[in-house]
């Protein structure tokens, strides 16, 4: 994979709001085509911060960073203030595609539609955004990211709302894309057993601004998620038949009979 071309690349970026309290601080990584980077950190140590700077929307405080191909960002949620379509907000993907105060074309639709299919979202496309499930919301936003037609694709915590089986079909979805559009796909988790699941690379965001980035096989141990989270993490080989995976179990204090902590 490393002979993939580069879509984005940062060298040495780092980011304080005040001056003084740093979110990141000298980071340096590549993201291939057809490659998957996890990103996992505790609450507020600047995983979204980070997606922001990769996607333009934010200025680096130093540093810089390299981008080859348009950029997709999914957030967490959709926030609208009108009851719009499904296709509308796909379409709102297509902006920096269609001239100011002109209306989309037919091109642009068949493009929204395009990733609707993809996603399979096809058939809600008259459906009211606020009438869909969580799930079902996260796969328009991808679609939306598609529809712009960008190598680098940016999520932030996309299965984080999501049951157990809309977790499946999202993680799922991104590999598919990594694979067969070969995208440069990025995503935030507080799961690690997500970036097992699907990521070739991971950036874990330790305290006190250090970093560790590199294969998911070689990064994604117990004493580096331990240090992340500040819990022990136990992992363990676990299937059945052709199909064994690694699994990151946290070991969360509990109650006894008693009501008491142990």
């Amino acid at each position: 994979m490393d002979s993939d071309p580069v879509m984005l690349r940062i060298e040495a970026v780092s980011q304080s709001y005040d001056g003084e309290h740093w979110q990141f601080r000298d980071l340096d990584f590549d993201l291939r085509a057809g490659e998957i980077t996890a990103i996992l950190g505790p609450n507020g140590r600047g995983k979204s911060t980070l997606l922001r700077v990769l996607a333009g929307l934010l200025k680096p405080t130093s540093g810089r960073v390299e981008l080859n191909q348009g950029t997709g960002f999914v957030p967490q949620e959709f926030v609208g203030s009108f009851p719009y379509s499904v296709l509308d907000v796909v379409l709102m993907g297509r902006a920096r595609h269609i001239a100011v105060f002109q209306t989309p074309r037919k091109r642009d639709v068949e493009k929204a539609m395009a990733a609707l299919s993809a996603t399979g979202m096809a058939d809600y496309a008259s459906r009211n955004i606020e009438a869909l499930s969580g799930g079902e919301r996260q796969l328009v936003l991808i679609a939306r990211a598609l529809a712009g037609e960008n190598a680098v694709l940016l999520l932030d915590e996309p299965a984080s709302a999501l049951d157990l089986k809309n977790q499946d079909v999202v993680l799922s979805l991104l590999s598919e894309l990594a694979d067969r559009e070969k995208l440069a796909i990025v995503f935030t988790t507080h799961q690690p057993n997500h970036a097992v699941a699907v990521a070739d690379k991971v950036l874990l965001m330790l305290p006190q601004t250090r970093t560790v980035f590199g294969a998911t096989e070689e990064v994604m141990t117990e004493a580096y998620l331990e240090a992340l989270y500040g819990i022990p993490i136990l992992s363990a080989r676990l299937g059945s038949g052709e199909r064994e995976e690694t699994a990151f179990v946290p070991l969360f204090r509990q109650r006894d009979r008693k009501g008491e902590r142990r």
